[in-house]
């Protein structure tokens, strides 16, 4: 399908993402003709992978290390001659190249990031900060610029905007608003880069020429990440790599790129070739982002707004609007890292806050026993053992915790034997009241055909025995002193998959509330290995991971199937994903349609958390996207916000969100999904057709 007809869907650009390039050329020392065409050369190569912005190394058209040739006319000159001959080669490629020179002005001498496009010097923006210790000396040869605000540079027979209050804003891409530093800016106690994000830059590049000592680019790293978070913003850093003197100092090239405090992508160090690290920016959740955060724009108000000083210099992107791929990671848990060290990390915090909550309400109402229903599935496990631990840790007897198995018509064998073994391995106090005989009586009593023996196993039926299960458990705590502990989840509470009132949805406490289905399962297997407890609970719990997700409300059908949650309300995978991106950032569904499309289309492509075995490792097309995505959003808008409007206390847990209406979601409980899904058929268009 050619450029012009395929959808606009598939198009990054049209998605808020932009295309990105550090550039990392092999310099030749004081040589600038030389330089530029390998710029050139990385140019043209990032304009062929899609790329609208390609950034290079600070003082690239000269070399960084080149010492008092600086000062030579010979260089200077060249390095003018260098810039105009790289505008005019790259005047028909699409990215705005921002590449690094040393440039005159007024009798002085500035080390410079040039910003060209379209055959044109866009503007220049000198480096604020010379560094003048240990083994920098650059105000030996340049002058700083602090305080050019407002000027202007003649450079390749044109005059053009010059200081260090200047933004690059695309009229075609809306979110594409740039601002540039170099090197030694973001060392600094107040780098340029925050006044031109509070003036609205989204996408902030640094040009380096950082030598290499051991450490340092971990430094790098975590100071460029710092500054992606704090601003909320994207953050390109590309460094001086082959090439440069190593009379005294040595270079790595180091190229990486980060967004909203995460790490996007890192090049090669340290090689001899020319370095290209390209990939996709999302500067529209950047945008969305900083619509969320007042503190972002009370700090712009308490820095003067420099918005009102700040200069925006406008160019047209062009960008190639067809399918371009994605070149980025999408996570497919989006709480769940498939990286082991930090996914053991959220794990300990996640169990904690947990149990810490738990602990909390413990000591605040002097109450010494819980009541739990016990279904031998995941979510009441999981609650079960943060009882566990939390009683451990104040000194209660974990007999003190009452574990009830409540089997209706559905209940399986199995998973009442899983609920049994848990609760004695765990040396709780377990009872079983089999619920049948009254959730019979309460169907004859509202003359549901079940009654008359019909297998009519409707909304009804299965609410009676949710509510029932309920009523019994806060009875026992009424009876016995206690507090009825809630098991629900996250991703339940989003779905809507809880029986309102007297049912699940309902308890005095619920440590499980802040925690989606998807993490739920690999902290059960974190805890089976290192929870501290006895051999015999870590292997009944990994039992229950393995097991299929069921309310067990409904009879096995004549085929021996039993129910499936996730046939009725989709792959937890899939809602969590879509839950993430819609809560968290407010993205358009299209867009999380597009996301989850890259992230969810091929089993094999990317990462997966260890804990999930290869058979489990699925794939979905776009039109199986698509469908449960229209789930959720009627069920997440439409059909639930009621229940959450009521839900218990519990501790927030994930960075990506909670659904308390005290806490991160408040919303009316009236309104339709109709805004979300029509969103949904005109971004997607015949896409998933």
């Amino acid at each position: 399908m050619s450029e012009m007809t395929k959808p606009s869907f598939y198009s990054l650009y049209a998605q808020g993402f932009v295309r990105v390039a550090a550039c990392t050329p092999v310099v030749i020392s004081a040589d600038p003709s030389a330089n530029a065409r390998a710029i050139v050369h990385l140019a043209q190569q990032a304009a062929a992978k899609g790329a609208v912005v390609a950034v290079f190394p600070e003082l690239c058209v000269t070399g960084y290390a080149i010492d008092d040739l600086l000062l030579q006319d010979v260089v200077l000159d060249a390095a003018q001659a260098a810039l105009a001959e790289i505008a005019e080669a790259t005047k028909h490629l699409t990215p705005v190249l921002f590449v690094g020179a040393p440039l005159r002005k007024d009798d002085r001498l500035y080390n410079c990031a040039v910003a060209i496009h379209a055959g044109k010097i866009l503007g220049v923006t000198p480096k604020s900060f010379l560094p003048n210790y240990r083994e920098f000396y650059e105000k030996r040869w340049f002058a700083p610029g602090v305080g050019t605000d407002g000027g202007l540079i003649a450079v390749a027979a044109a005059t053009v905007p010059f200081g260090p209050d200047l933004i690059f804003a695309a009229s075609d891409l809306p979110d594409l608003a740039i601002h540039a530093e170099i090197c030694e800016d973001l060392w600094s106690p107040a780098p340029p880069s925050q006044a031109g994000a509070l003036a609205g830059a989204t996408l902030l590049l640094n040009l380096s020429a950082s030598n290499i000592v051991i450490g340092k680019a971990r430094l790098r790293a975590t100071l460029c990440a710092a500054q992606s978070g704090r601003l909320s913003a994207a953050y390109v850093y590309c460094a001086a790599g082959a090439g440069e003197s190593t009379t005294d100092l040595a270079w790595d090239g180091q190229a990486s790129m980060f967004e909203l405090g995460e790490t996007v992508c890192e090049g090669e160090r340290f090689s001899l070739q020319p370095g290209l690290l390209v990939a996709d920016l999302d500067l529209e959740r950047i945008r969305l982002e900083r619509l969320r955060n007042g503190t972002f724009h009370d700090a712009a108000v308490a820095c003067g707004e420099p918005a009102r000083r700040f200069r925006h210099i406008p160019f047209i992107a062009a960008p190639p609007m067809g399918d371009l791929g994605l070149m980025r990671n999408v996570a497919r848990f989006p709480f769940v890292p498939a990286d082991p060290a930090r996914l053991d990390q959220d794990c300990f915090e996640a169990y904690n806050i947990q149990v810490s909550g738990l602990v909390r309400r413990l000591q605040a109402t002097g109450v010494s026993r819980l009541v739990i229903g016990v279904s031998g599935g995941l979510d009441s496990a999981h609650a079960l053992i943060v009882a566990a631990r939390a009683f451990d840790l104040i000194g209660l007897p974990r007999a003190n915790i009452l574990g009830f198995t409540l089997p209706g018509f559905a209940t399986g064998k199995a998973s009442k034997s899983l609920a049994w073994r848990l609760m004695m391995a765990l040396e709780i106090t377990g009872e079983e009241i089999d619920i049948k005989p009254a959730a019979r009586r309460m169907l004859a009593d509202l003359g549901h055909p079940f009654a008359n023996g019909e297998p009519v196993y409707d909304l009804t039926f299965e609410n009676v025995q949710a509510g029932l299960r309920s009523d019994y458990l806060f009875r026992a705590a009424g009876q016995r002193g206690a507090l009825v502990l809630g098991t629900g989840d996250l991703s339940e509470n989003a779905l809507g998959w809880q029986t309102y009132g007297v049912g699940d949805q309902m308890s005095h406490y619920n440590p499980n509330g802040g925690v989606p289905k998807t993490l739920i399962q690999h902290l059960i297997c974190w805890t089976s290995v290192r929870g501290g407890f006895a051999p015999a609970v870590n292997k009944v719990l990994q039992t229950i991971v393995a097991a299929q997700i069921s309310p067990e409300l409904v009879p096995a059908d004549a085929a021996g199937v039993s129910q499936s949650t996730e046939a009725v309300v989709g792959p937890y995978a899939l809602q969590d994903f879509n839950l993430y991106y819609i809560h968290r950032y407010g993205l358009r569904p299209s867009k999380v349609a597009f996301l989850a499309y890259h992230a969810w289309g091929d089993a094999a492509a990317g990462s997966w958390p260890e804990a999930i075995p290869v058979y489990g490792r699925l794939a979905y097309d776009l039109k199986t996207i698509r469908h449960w995505l229209e789930v959720f959003l009627v069920r997440f808008f439409q059909t639930s916000q009621y229940k959450r409007s009521a839900m218990p206390n519990g501790p927030k847990v994930s960075g990506g969100g909670a659904l308390s209406p005290r806490g991160d979601w408040r919303a009316p409980s009236d309104v339709t999904a109709a805004a979300w899904l029509a969103e949904l058929k005109v971004g997607m268009g015949d896409a998933a057709d």
